[in-house]
Protein backbone atom coordinates (compact mmCIF):
# COMPACT_ATOMS: atom_id res chain seq x y z
CA UNK A 1 0.00 0.00 0.00
CA UNK A 2 1.27 3.13 -1.04
CA UNK A 3 2.17 5.84 1.69
CA UNK A 4 -0.38 8.93 2.41
CA UNK A 5 0.82 12.13 0.72
CA UNK A 6 0.87 14.37 3.81
CA UNK A 7 -0.43 17.98 2.82
CA UNK A 8 0.42 20.85 5.45
CA UNK A 9 -0.39 24.35 5.27
CA UNK A 10 1.25 27.33 7.60
CA UNK A 11 1.94 30.60 7.56
CA UNK A 12 3.67 33.33 9.93
CA UNK A 13 4.29 37.01 9.95
CA UNK A 14 7.63 37.58 11.17
CA UNK A 15 10.65 40.15 10.24
CA UNK A 16 13.20 37.50 8.02
CA UNK A 17 16.52 38.64 6.72
CA UNK A 18 18.40 37.04 4.83
CA UNK A 19 15.76 36.01 2.44
CA UNK A 20 18.11 34.62 -0.63
CA UNK A 21 20.17 32.41 1.60
CA UNK A 22 16.79 30.98 3.59
CA UNK A 23 15.44 30.56 -0.03
CA UNK A 24 18.61 28.57 -1.22
CA UNK A 25 18.18 26.22 2.28
CA UNK A 26 14.61 25.24 1.99
CA UNK A 27 14.31 24.57 -1.64
CA UNK A 28 16.95 22.25 -1.53
CA UNK A 29 15.72 20.66 1.88
CA UNK A 30 12.28 19.97 -0.14
CA UNK A 31 13.87 19.28 -3.82
CA UNK A 32 15.77 16.35 -1.49
CA UNK A 33 12.85 15.06 -0.16
CA UNK A 34 10.17 14.93 -2.65
CA UNK A 35 8.24 18.07 -1.17
CA UNK A 36 6.03 19.95 -3.96
CA UNK A 37 3.81 23.03 -3.40
CA UNK A 38 4.77 26.98 -2.92
CA UNK A 39 6.79 28.48 -0.05
CA UNK A 40 6.30 31.94 -0.25
CA UNK A 41 9.02 34.14 1.51
CA UNK A 42 8.91 37.72 2.65
CA UNK A 43 10.36 40.51 4.95
CA UNK A 44 7.21 40.04 6.68
CA UNK A 45 7.33 36.40 7.19
CA UNK A 46 6.45 33.02 5.22
CA UNK A 47 3.35 31.10 3.83
CA UNK A 48 3.81 27.91 2.60
CA UNK A 49 1.70 25.36 1.27
CA UNK A 50 3.17 21.71 0.59
CA UNK A 51 2.94 17.99 0.28
CA UNK A 52 5.05 15.14 0.37
CA UNK A 53 5.83 12.25 2.71
CA UNK A 54 5.72 12.04 6.46
CA UNK A 55 9.11 12.18 6.72
CA UNK A 56 10.16 15.04 4.48
CA UNK A 57 6.87 17.08 5.77
CA UNK A 58 8.42 16.71 10.08
CA UNK A 59 12.58 17.47 8.79
CA UNK A 60 11.54 20.70 6.97
CA UNK A 61 8.81 22.19 9.70
CA UNK A 62 11.35 20.49 12.40
CA UNK A 63 14.39 22.51 10.27
CA UNK A 64 12.13 25.99 9.78
CA UNK A 65 11.12 26.12 13.62
CA UNK A 66 14.68 25.62 14.64
CA UNK A 67 15.05 29.39 14.13
CA UNK A 68 14.02 31.40 16.84
CA UNK A 69 12.34 33.45 14.35
CA UNK A 70 9.89 30.76 13.09
CA UNK A 71 10.21 28.49 16.33
CA UNK A 72 6.20 29.54 16.10
CA UNK A 73 5.31 28.00 13.18
CA UNK A 74 1.93 25.98 13.52
CA UNK A 75 0.64 23.38 10.07
CA UNK A 76 -2.10 22.39 9.19
CA UNK A 77 -2.16 19.08 7.46
CA UNK A 78 -4.24 16.90 5.70
CA UNK A 79 -3.73 13.42 3.81
CA UNK A 80 -4.27 12.65 0.53
CA UNK A 81 -3.60 9.61 -1.41
CA UNK A 82 -1.97 11.20 -4.35
CA UNK A 83 0.46 14.37 -4.78
CA UNK A 84 -1.53 17.51 -5.23
CA UNK A 85 0.80 19.84 -6.60
CA UNK A 86 3.07 19.47 -9.68
CA UNK A 87 6.04 20.99 -8.72
CA UNK A 88 8.07 22.88 -6.17
CA UNK A 89 8.22 26.73 -6.46
CA UNK A 90 10.90 28.85 -3.36
CA UNK A 91 9.47 32.61 -3.87
CA UNK A 92 11.00 35.67 -2.56
CA UNK A 93 8.08 38.46 -2.14
CA UNK A 94 7.22 41.82 -0.78
CA UNK A 95 4.37 40.36 1.14
CA UNK A 96 3.50 36.68 1.95
CA UNK A 97 -0.55 37.82 1.88
CA UNK A 98 -0.78 40.78 -1.09
CA UNK A 99 -2.56 43.64 0.98
CA UNK A 100 -0.59 46.87 0.06
CA UNK A 101 -2.71 48.90 3.09
CA UNK A 102 0.15 51.08 4.67
CA UNK A 103 0.19 50.98 8.73
CA UNK A 104 -1.36 46.76 8.64
CA UNK A 105 1.85 45.05 10.03
CA UNK A 106 0.54 41.60 11.77
CA UNK A 107 4.20 41.18 13.18
CA UNK A 108 3.13 44.20 15.55
CA UNK A 109 -0.66 43.54 15.91
CA UNK A 110 -3.28 41.01 15.07
CA UNK A 111 -7.02 41.08 15.77
CA UNK A 112 -8.05 38.85 18.84
CA UNK A 113 -7.68 35.41 17.57
CA UNK A 114 -10.61 33.37 18.52
CA UNK A 115 -9.96 29.62 18.88
CA UNK A 116 -12.12 27.09 16.83
CA UNK A 117 -13.93 25.45 19.33
CA UNK A 118 -14.59 28.81 20.97
CA UNK A 119 -16.66 29.56 18.10
CA UNK A 120 -18.45 26.61 17.98
CA UNK A 121 -19.32 27.25 21.42
CA UNK A 122 -20.79 30.58 20.96
CA UNK A 123 -22.85 29.45 17.69
CA UNK A 124 -24.35 26.35 19.56
CA UNK A 125 -24.94 28.77 22.13
CA UNK A 126 -26.56 31.54 19.64
CA UNK A 127 -24.78 34.63 21.30
CA UNK A 128 -25.70 37.42 18.27
CA UNK A 129 -22.35 37.95 16.02
CA UNK A 130 -21.52 38.49 12.45
CA UNK A 131 -19.73 35.67 11.07
CA UNK A 132 -17.52 37.76 8.18
CA UNK A 133 -16.27 35.78 4.85
CA UNK A 134 -13.11 37.28 3.75
CA UNK A 135 -12.57 34.86 0.93
CA UNK A 136 -13.17 35.41 -2.53
CA UNK A 137 -16.70 34.89 -4.11
CA UNK A 138 -16.02 31.79 -5.95
CA UNK A 139 -14.80 30.48 -2.59
CA UNK A 140 -17.98 31.53 -0.58
CA UNK A 141 -20.13 29.64 -3.24
CA UNK A 142 -18.61 26.14 -2.41
CA UNK A 143 -19.39 26.09 1.15
CA UNK A 144 -19.41 28.84 4.04
CA UNK A 145 -20.40 28.98 7.70
CA UNK A 146 -24.59 29.82 8.14
CA UNK A 147 -25.88 32.28 7.84
CA UNK A 148 -22.34 34.43 7.29
CA UNK A 149 -22.14 37.51 5.30
CA UNK A 150 -19.54 37.35 2.52
CA UNK A 151 -17.73 40.46 1.40
CA UNK A 152 -18.49 40.03 -2.08
CA UNK A 153 -15.24 40.41 -3.73
CA UNK A 154 -13.04 38.30 -6.58
CA UNK A 155 -10.09 38.87 -5.09
CA UNK A 156 -8.66 40.20 -1.22
CA UNK A 157 -6.81 43.55 -2.78
CA UNK A 158 -10.58 44.46 -3.40
CA UNK A 159 -11.18 43.84 0.11
CA UNK A 160 -10.67 46.98 1.69
CA UNK A 161 -13.35 48.87 -0.81
CA UNK A 162 -15.46 46.27 0.23
CA UNK A 163 -15.42 46.72 3.83
CA UNK A 164 -16.20 50.33 3.50
CA UNK A 165 -19.48 49.32 2.01
CA UNK A 166 -20.36 47.33 4.85
CA UNK A 167 -23.68 48.80 7.09
CA UNK A 168 -22.22 51.17 9.21
CA UNK A 169 -23.93 49.45 12.37
CA UNK A 170 -21.51 46.57 12.53
CA UNK A 171 -19.27 49.34 13.63
CA UNK A 172 -20.24 48.36 17.02
CA UNK A 173 -21.27 44.72 16.48
CA UNK A 174 -19.11 41.71 17.09
CA UNK A 175 -17.82 40.20 14.00
CA UNK A 176 -15.54 37.24 13.56
CA UNK A 177 -13.97 37.01 10.44
CA UNK A 178 -12.65 33.43 9.10
CA UNK A 179 -10.87 32.85 5.87
CA UNK A 180 -9.47 29.55 4.32
CA UNK A 181 -6.04 29.35 7.01
CA UNK A 182 -6.51 32.36 8.47
CA UNK A 183 -3.94 34.35 6.69
CA UNK A 184 -5.95 36.56 5.06
CA UNK A 185 -7.46 37.83 8.27
CA UNK A 186 -4.25 38.60 10.04
CA UNK A 187 -4.33 41.75 7.49
CA UNK A 188 -8.50 42.36 7.24
CA UNK A 189 -8.68 42.23 10.72
CA UNK A 190 -6.39 45.22 11.92
CA UNK A 191 -7.14 46.65 8.36
CA UNK A 192 -11.50 46.99 10.19
CA UNK A 193 -10.12 48.30 13.06
CA UNK A 194 -8.68 51.08 11.79
CA UNK A 195 -11.52 51.77 9.82
CA UNK A 196 -13.58 52.08 13.20
CA UNK A 197 -15.41 48.59 13.60
CA UNK A 198 -14.82 47.49 17.50
CA UNK A 199 -15.49 43.98 17.66
CA UNK A 200 -13.11 42.03 15.29
CA UNK A 201 -12.33 38.89 15.91
CA UNK A 202 -10.54 36.71 13.51
CA UNK A 203 -11.25 32.59 13.57
CA UNK A 204 -7.86 31.00 14.83
CA UNK A 205 -6.13 28.51 11.68
CA UNK A 206 -9.32 29.48 9.66
CA UNK A 207 -11.57 27.18 7.83
CA UNK A 208 -9.05 24.25 7.89
CA UNK A 209 -8.45 24.44 11.83
CA UNK A 210 -11.64 24.29 12.75
CA UNK A 211 -12.40 21.59 10.92
CA UNK A 212 -9.68 19.52 12.20
CA UNK A 213 -11.15 20.22 15.97
CA UNK A 214 -14.32 20.58 15.47
CA UNK A 215 -15.55 18.89 12.26
CA UNK A 216 -18.12 20.29 9.97
CA UNK A 217 -21.23 21.71 13.12
CA UNK A 218 -22.63 25.08 11.68
CA UNK A 219 -20.75 24.54 8.42
CA UNK A 220 -22.63 24.31 4.81
CA UNK A 221 -20.73 22.53 1.71
CA UNK A 222 -16.38 21.80 0.89
CA UNK A 223 -13.74 24.28 1.75
CA UNK A 224 -11.79 25.54 -1.67
CA UNK A 225 -8.11 25.00 -1.15
CA UNK A 226 -5.20 26.00 -4.02
CA UNK A 227 -4.37 22.94 -5.27
CA UNK A 228 -4.90 20.53 -7.19
CA UNK A 229 -7.46 19.06 -4.76
CA UNK A 230 -9.58 21.87 -5.14
CA UNK A 231 -12.00 21.14 -2.16
CA UNK A 232 -12.07 19.68 1.24
CA UNK A 233 -15.00 18.61 2.96
CA UNK A 234 -15.24 18.55 6.96
CA UNK A 235 -12.92 15.51 7.43
CA UNK A 236 -10.62 17.14 5.53
CA UNK A 237 -10.67 14.56 2.56
CA UNK A 238 -10.55 15.67 -1.11
CA UNK A 239 -14.37 15.75 -2.59
CA UNK A 240 -15.30 15.12 -6.32
CA UNK A 241 -15.00 18.97 -6.88
CA UNK A 242 -13.22 19.90 -10.00
CA UNK A 243 -12.14 23.22 -11.23
CA UNK A 244 -13.42 24.71 -15.12
CA UNK A 245 -9.84 25.01 -17.13
CA UNK A 246 -11.50 27.94 -19.06
CA UNK A 247 -12.69 30.03 -16.12
CA UNK A 248 -10.86 28.32 -13.37
CA UNK A 249 -14.79 28.25 -11.39
CA UNK A 250 -14.66 25.68 -8.77
CA UNK A 251 -16.93 22.96 -9.94
CA UNK A 252 -19.30 20.36 -7.70
CA UNK A 253 -20.83 17.78 -8.43
CA UNK A 254 -24.24 19.03 -9.68
CA UNK A 255 -22.09 21.32 -12.09
CA UNK A 256 -20.39 18.39 -13.26
CA UNK A 257 -23.92 16.96 -13.94
CA UNK A 258 -25.13 20.51 -16.20
CA UNK A 259 -25.15 20.17 -19.81
CA UNK A 260 -22.85 23.51 -20.17
CA UNK A 261 -20.00 21.38 -18.50
CA UNK A 262 -17.73 20.11 -21.70
CA UNK A 263 -14.55 20.01 -19.50
CA UNK A 264 -11.93 21.90 -20.90
CA UNK A 265 -14.15 24.03 -22.69
CA UNK A 266 -16.98 25.93 -20.90
CA UNK A 267 -19.20 25.35 -18.13
CA UNK A 268 -22.24 26.67 -16.34
CA UNK A 269 -20.65 30.14 -15.11
CA UNK A 270 -18.83 30.78 -18.87
CA UNK A 271 -20.81 28.57 -20.80
CA UNK A 272 -21.76 30.32 -23.77
CA UNK A 273 -24.72 29.30 -26.57
CA UNK A 274 -23.68 27.75 -30.17
CA UNK A 275 -24.92 31.57 -31.43
CA UNK A 276 -22.22 33.33 -29.00
CA UNK A 277 -19.69 30.68 -29.17
CA UNK A 278 -19.08 29.81 -33.05
CA UNK A 279 -17.66 26.30 -33.92
CA UNK A 280 -14.03 25.80 -34.62
CA UNK A 281 -13.18 23.35 -37.76
CA UNK A 282 -9.85 21.25 -37.32
CA UNK A 283 -8.85 23.51 -40.57
CA UNK A 284 -8.71 26.72 -38.40
CA UNK A 285 -6.97 25.19 -35.28
CA UNK A 286 -4.47 23.36 -37.81
CA UNK A 287 -4.50 27.35 -39.15
CA UNK A 288 -3.43 28.60 -35.29
CA UNK A 289 -1.25 25.76 -34.97
CA UNK A 290 0.68 26.68 -38.24
CA UNK A 291 0.93 30.03 -36.98
CA UNK A 292 2.45 29.11 -33.78
CA UNK A 293 5.30 27.67 -35.77
CA UNK A 294 6.29 30.53 -38.38
CA UNK A 295 9.02 31.41 -37.62
CA UNK A 296 9.49 28.32 -34.95
CA UNK A 297 9.42 29.90 -31.26
CA UNK A 298 12.85 28.68 -31.02
CA UNK A 299 14.33 30.49 -33.67
CA UNK A 300 14.93 33.87 -31.75
CA UNK A 301 17.86 34.11 -29.31
CA UNK A 302 16.78 33.31 -25.72
CA UNK A 303 18.40 32.17 -22.68
CA UNK A 304 17.85 28.26 -22.46
CA UNK A 305 17.64 27.08 -18.69
CA UNK A 306 18.52 23.34 -18.79
CA UNK A 307 18.56 21.79 -15.50
CA UNK A 308 21.37 20.14 -13.29
CA UNK A 309 20.11 17.28 -11.27
CA UNK A 310 22.79 16.58 -8.22
CA UNK A 311 23.15 13.10 -7.66
CA UNK A 312 23.57 11.47 -4.49
CA UNK A 313 27.24 10.78 -4.37
CA UNK A 314 27.84 14.45 -4.61
CA UNK A 315 25.89 15.44 -1.63
CA UNK A 316 27.71 18.20 0.31
CA UNK A 317 30.44 18.19 -2.28
CA UNK A 318 31.20 22.12 -3.34
CA UNK A 319 29.42 23.09 -6.61
CA UNK A 320 32.34 23.57 -8.68
CA UNK A 321 34.37 19.89 -7.62
CA UNK A 322 30.74 17.77 -8.63
CA UNK A 323 30.70 19.89 -11.83
CA UNK A 324 34.18 19.08 -12.87
CA UNK A 325 33.53 15.33 -11.62
CA UNK A 326 30.70 14.91 -13.48
CA UNK A 327 31.11 16.48 -16.03
CA UNK A 328 34.87 15.80 -17.07
CA UNK A 329 34.61 16.75 -20.85
CA UNK A 330 34.62 20.47 -19.59
CA UNK A 331 37.57 22.12 -18.31
CA UNK A 332 37.75 23.70 -14.83
CA UNK A 333 38.38 27.22 -16.16
CA UNK A 334 35.39 26.90 -18.35
CA UNK A 335 33.13 25.83 -15.38
CA UNK A 336 34.54 29.06 -13.20
CA UNK A 337 33.91 30.97 -16.52
CA UNK A 338 30.84 29.90 -16.17
CA UNK A 339 29.78 30.40 -12.56
CA UNK A 340 31.52 33.53 -11.99
CA UNK A 341 29.01 35.26 -15.09
CA UNK A 342 25.78 34.02 -12.55
CA UNK A 343 24.93 30.97 -15.26
CA UNK A 344 24.83 28.28 -12.46
CA UNK A 345 21.82 29.06 -10.12
CA UNK A 346 19.38 27.76 -8.03
CA UNK A 347 16.26 29.06 -9.18
CA UNK A 348 16.35 32.70 -9.28
CA UNK A 349 19.75 32.93 -7.06
CA UNK A 350 23.50 32.84 -8.91
CA UNK A 351 25.19 30.14 -7.11
CA UNK A 352 29.51 30.81 -6.10
CA UNK A 353 31.74 28.36 -6.92
CA UNK A 354 32.30 27.13 -3.37
CA UNK A 355 28.48 26.35 -2.80
CA UNK A 356 27.54 23.23 -0.75
CA UNK A 357 25.59 21.19 -3.20
CA UNK A 358 22.83 18.94 -1.51
CA UNK A 359 22.20 15.26 -3.19
CA UNK A 360 19.10 15.21 -5.35
CA UNK A 361 19.39 18.82 -5.78
CA UNK A 362 17.79 20.58 -8.56
CA UNK A 363 19.92 23.45 -10.23
CA UNK A 364 19.28 25.19 -13.58
CA UNK A 365 22.72 26.45 -15.87
CA UNK A 366 21.57 29.44 -18.23
CA UNK A 367 22.79 29.34 -21.67
CA UNK A 368 21.95 33.05 -23.24
CA UNK A 369 21.49 33.80 -26.14
CA UNK A 370 20.92 30.35 -27.42
CA UNK A 371 18.67 29.48 -30.70
CA UNK A 372 17.18 25.93 -30.70
CA UNK A 373 17.74 23.51 -33.32
CA UNK A 374 15.21 23.67 -35.65
CA UNK A 375 12.66 20.73 -35.78
CA UNK A 376 9.40 19.39 -38.10
CA UNK A 377 6.31 21.21 -36.73
CA UNK A 378 4.00 19.69 -39.09
CA UNK A 379 1.47 18.69 -36.23
CA UNK A 380 -1.77 17.53 -37.76
CA UNK A 381 -5.26 17.47 -35.75
CA UNK A 382 -6.40 13.92 -36.36
CA UNK A 383 -9.80 14.42 -33.86
CA UNK A 384 -10.43 17.25 -31.12
CA UNK A 385 -13.11 15.63 -28.81
CA UNK A 386 -14.95 17.22 -25.39
CA UNK A 387 -12.19 15.73 -23.54
CA UNK A 388 -9.21 15.04 -25.53
CA UNK A 389 -7.44 15.71 -28.67
CA UNK A 390 -5.70 13.47 -30.88
CA UNK A 391 -2.51 14.42 -32.98
CA UNK A 392 -0.42 12.94 -35.73
CA UNK A 393 2.91 14.02 -34.33
CA UNK A 394 5.84 14.71 -36.94
CA UNK A 395 9.64 14.05 -36.57
CA UNK A 396 11.43 15.23 -35.37
CA UNK A 397 10.07 17.12 -32.39
CA UNK A 398 10.82 16.09 -28.55
CA UNK A 399 7.59 15.91 -26.64
CA UNK A 400 8.50 17.97 -23.72
CA UNK A 401 10.81 20.93 -23.17
CA UNK A 402 14.43 18.95 -22.64
CA UNK A 403 18.07 19.44 -23.01
CA UNK A 404 18.44 21.63 -26.64
CA UNK A 405 14.52 22.07 -26.79
CA UNK A 406 12.71 24.15 -25.21
CA UNK A 407 10.32 26.57 -27.00
CA UNK A 408 10.63 24.27 -30.09
CA UNK A 409 9.09 21.10 -28.13
CA UNK A 410 5.08 19.61 -28.50
CA UNK A 411 3.77 21.23 -25.02
CA UNK A 412 5.28 24.41 -25.88
CA UNK A 413 4.24 24.87 -29.58
CA UNK A 414 0.75 23.92 -28.25
CA UNK A 415 0.52 26.23 -25.45
CA UNK A 416 1.27 28.98 -27.78
CA UNK A 417 -1.04 27.42 -30.32
CA UNK A 418 -4.15 27.17 -27.89
CA UNK A 419 -3.59 29.66 -24.76
CA UNK A 420 -6.79 28.92 -23.67
CA UNK A 421 -6.18 25.21 -23.59
CA UNK A 422 -4.66 23.13 -20.93
CA UNK A 423 -3.56 20.67 -23.24
CA UNK A 424 -1.89 17.32 -20.59
CA UNK A 425 0.00 14.52 -22.73
CA UNK A 426 -1.80 11.38 -22.02
CA UNK A 427 1.63 9.33 -22.80
CA UNK A 428 4.37 10.02 -24.90
CA UNK A 429 6.52 9.38 -28.41
CA UNK A 430 10.04 9.79 -28.49
CA UNK A 431 10.84 12.76 -30.49
CA UNK A 432 12.02 11.06 -33.72
CA UNK A 433 8.97 8.82 -34.01
CA UNK A 434 5.97 10.14 -35.59
CA UNK A 435 2.01 9.22 -35.14
CA UNK A 436 -0.68 9.14 -32.95
CA UNK A 437 -0.14 10.75 -29.20
CA UNK A 438 -3.29 11.35 -26.92
CA UNK A 439 -3.57 14.88 -25.18
CA UNK A 440 -5.89 14.94 -22.62
CA UNK A 441 -8.15 18.81 -22.25
CA UNK A 442 -8.76 18.54 -18.43
CA UNK A 443 -7.51 17.01 -14.99
CA UNK A 444 -10.32 14.95 -14.79
CA UNK A 445 -9.91 13.81 -18.06
CA UNK A 446 -6.01 12.88 -18.01
CA UNK A 447 -7.43 10.68 -15.00
CA UNK A 448 -9.26 8.87 -16.95
CA UNK A 449 -7.10 8.14 -20.07
CA UNK A 450 -3.38 8.43 -18.40
CA UNK A 451 -3.65 5.53 -16.09
CA UNK A 452 -4.64 3.44 -19.39
CA UNK A 453 -1.40 3.92 -21.25
CA UNK A 454 0.59 2.92 -17.23
CA UNK A 455 -1.16 0.06 -16.99
CA UNK A 456 -1.26 -1.30 -20.67
CA UNK A 457 -4.91 -1.00 -21.05
CA UNK A 458 -4.41 1.24 -24.37
CA UNK A 459 -3.56 -0.40 -27.70
CA UNK A 460 -0.96 0.86 -29.67
CA UNK A 461 0.48 -0.30 -32.45
CA UNK A 462 3.77 0.54 -34.46
CA UNK A 463 5.07 0.31 -37.88
CA UNK A 464 8.64 -0.41 -38.53
CA UNK A 465 11.64 -0.55 -40.99
CA UNK A 466 14.14 -2.68 -39.74
CA UNK A 467 17.53 -3.58 -41.32
CA UNK A 468 17.51 -7.05 -42.45
CA UNK A 469 15.45 -10.08 -42.84
CA UNK A 470 14.06 -11.86 -39.53
CA UNK A 471 14.47 -15.85 -39.50
CA UNK A 472 10.81 -15.56 -37.53
CA UNK A 473 7.19 -14.35 -38.60
CA UNK A 474 6.54 -13.21 -35.30
CA UNK A 475 8.06 -12.81 -31.91
CA UNK A 476 8.08 -11.91 -28.50
CA UNK A 477 10.71 -10.10 -27.15
CA UNK A 478 10.64 -10.05 -22.92
CA UNK A 479 14.01 -8.54 -22.20
CA UNK A 480 13.80 -5.74 -19.54
CA UNK A 481 15.03 -2.59 -19.83
CA UNK A 482 17.71 -0.74 -17.63
CA UNK A 483 15.83 1.89 -14.97
CA UNK A 484 18.43 4.62 -15.44
CA UNK A 485 20.23 5.36 -19.19
CA UNK A 486 24.11 4.12 -19.23
CA UNK A 487 26.91 6.55 -19.10
CA UNK A 488 26.24 8.02 -22.26
CA UNK A 489 22.96 8.47 -21.98
CA UNK A 490 20.79 5.90 -23.36
CA UNK A 491 18.56 2.58 -22.36
CA UNK A 492 19.72 -0.56 -23.03
CA UNK A 493 19.32 -4.01 -22.17
CA UNK A 494 19.90 -4.91 -17.98
CA UNK A 495 19.11 -8.59 -17.64
CA UNK A 496 20.44 -8.18 -14.16
CA UNK A 497 18.18 -5.72 -12.36
CA UNK A 498 16.21 -3.76 -15.33
CA UNK A 499 12.11 -3.11 -15.64
CA UNK A 500 10.17 -5.73 -16.92
CA UNK A 501 9.36 -5.04 -20.65
CA UNK A 502 7.29 -6.89 -23.47
CA UNK A 503 6.79 -6.32 -26.86
CA UNK A 504 5.01 -8.39 -29.63
CA UNK A 505 6.66 -8.36 -33.04
CA UNK A 506 5.06 -9.30 -36.76
CA UNK A 507 6.75 -9.52 -40.21
CA UNK A 508 4.42 -7.56 -42.48
CA UNK A 509 6.88 -7.62 -45.57
CA UNK A 510 10.51 -8.72 -46.34
CA UNK A 511 11.90 -5.89 -48.97
CA UNK A 512 14.26 -6.28 -51.43
CA UNK A 513 16.70 -4.12 -50.33
CA UNK A 514 17.67 -6.32 -47.44
CA UNK A 515 14.92 -4.56 -44.55
CA UNK A 516 11.67 -5.70 -43.91
CA UNK A 517 8.08 -4.04 -43.04
CA UNK A 518 7.45 -5.17 -39.04
CA UNK A 519 4.12 -4.43 -36.89
CA UNK A 520 5.12 -3.45 -32.98
CA UNK A 521 2.92 -3.82 -30.14
CA UNK A 522 4.21 -2.86 -26.68
CA UNK A 523 2.64 -4.31 -23.51
CA UNK A 524 4.77 -2.08 -21.33
CA UNK A 525 5.92 1.66 -21.68
CA UNK A 526 9.74 1.47 -20.82
CA UNK A 527 11.54 4.49 -22.60
CA UNK A 528 12.94 3.51 -25.66
CA UNK A 529 11.08 -0.20 -25.47
CA UNK A 530 10.35 -1.25 -29.65
CA UNK A 531 13.92 0.40 -30.50
CA UNK A 532 15.78 -1.52 -27.67
CA UNK A 533 14.09 -4.89 -28.41
CA UNK A 534 14.58 -4.56 -31.94
CA UNK A 535 18.01 -4.02 -31.62
CA UNK A 536 18.62 -6.42 -29.01
CA UNK A 537 17.35 -9.03 -31.70
CA UNK A 538 19.59 -7.32 -34.23
CA UNK A 539 17.48 -5.97 -36.27
CA UNK A 540 17.72 -1.77 -35.62
CA UNK A 541 14.92 0.53 -36.70
CA UNK A 542 16.24 2.01 -40.06
CA UNK A 543 17.51 5.59 -39.46
CA UNK A 544 17.91 5.24 -35.86
CA UNK A 545 20.61 7.53 -34.23
CA UNK A 546 21.11 5.76 -31.38
CA UNK A 547 20.76 1.95 -31.59
CA UNK A 548 22.60 0.98 -34.62
CA UNK A 549 24.10 -2.18 -36.13
CA UNK A 550 26.27 -4.79 -34.66
CA UNK A 551 24.77 -3.65 -31.24
CA UNK A 552 26.99 -0.32 -31.68
CA UNK A 553 25.62 2.60 -30.00
CA UNK A 554 25.55 6.47 -31.73
CA UNK A 555 26.73 9.77 -30.68
CA UNK A 556 23.05 12.18 -30.65
CA UNK A 557 19.58 11.40 -29.68
CA UNK A 558 17.69 13.83 -32.05
CA UNK A 559 17.54 13.81 -35.40
CA UNK A 560 17.09 17.00 -37.82
CA UNK A 561 14.99 17.50 -40.40
CA UNK A 562 17.32 17.34 -43.22
CA UNK A 563 18.16 13.62 -42.20
CA UNK A 564 16.35 10.74 -43.52
CA UNK A 565 13.63 10.04 -40.90
CA UNK A 566 13.95 7.21 -37.83
CA UNK A 567 11.21 4.52 -39.20
CA UNK A 568 9.22 3.92 -36.37
CA UNK A 569 5.39 5.13 -36.38
CA UNK A 570 2.66 5.06 -33.79
CA UNK A 571 -0.24 3.70 -36.38
CA UNK A 572 -2.77 2.90 -34.52
CA UNK A 573 -4.09 3.60 -31.02
CA UNK A 574 -7.48 2.17 -28.83
CA UNK A 575 -8.51 3.52 -25.15
CA UNK A 576 -11.06 3.28 -23.58
CA UNK A 577 -13.57 6.79 -22.62
CA UNK A 578 -16.58 7.90 -21.68
CA UNK A 579 -18.92 6.51 -18.71
CA UNK A 580 -19.80 3.79 -20.88
CA UNK A 581 -15.74 2.93 -21.44
CA UNK A 582 -16.57 2.74 -24.94
CA UNK A 583 -13.81 2.02 -27.01
CA UNK A 584 -12.08 4.75 -29.66
CA UNK A 585 -10.44 3.80 -32.19
CA UNK A 586 -7.59 5.81 -34.27
CA UNK A 587 -5.06 5.37 -36.91
CA UNK A 588 -2.74 7.40 -39.36
CA UNK A 589 -1.92 6.70 -43.03
CA UNK A 590 1.04 4.56 -43.31
CA UNK A 591 4.12 6.90 -44.07
CA UNK A 592 5.99 6.38 -47.45
CA UNK A 593 8.65 4.23 -46.04
CA UNK A 594 6.02 1.94 -44.93
CA UNK A 595 4.49 1.49 -48.00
Amino acid sequence: MLEPVVNIAAYLFAPLDRLPERRAEVRALCASRHLKGTVLLSPEGINLVLAGPREGIDLLVSHLRSDPLLASLDPKESVSDHQPFSRLLVKLKKEIIAFGIEGVRPGDYTSPKLPPKELKKWLDEGRPLTLLDTRNDYEVRLGTFENALPIGVNHFRDFPEAVRKLPPELKQQPIVMFCTGGIRCEKAGPFMEQEGFQQVYQLEGGILKYFEECGGDHYTGDCFVFDHRVALNPRLEETATTQCYACQQPLTVEDQQSEHYVPGVSCPSCWKSAAEQPAVTLAEREALLAAACDPLPGSAPATNERPLNVPARYDRWTLIDFLCDHHPHIARGEWLAIVSRGYLRDRDSPLSADFIVRGGQRLARLEPDTIEPEVNAAIRIVAWEDDYVVFDKPAPLPMHPCGRFHRNSMTEILARAFPGEHLTPAHRLDANTTGLVVFARSRQAAKAIQPQFKRGIAGKTYLCRVAGHPTWNDTTSRQPIARDPSKNGFRVIDRDTGDAAETEFRVLARLENGESLVEAVPRTGRTNQIRVHLWDLRHPIVGDPVYLADMKLGERQTLSPADPPMCLHAWRLTFEHGPDREWRRYETARPAWAE
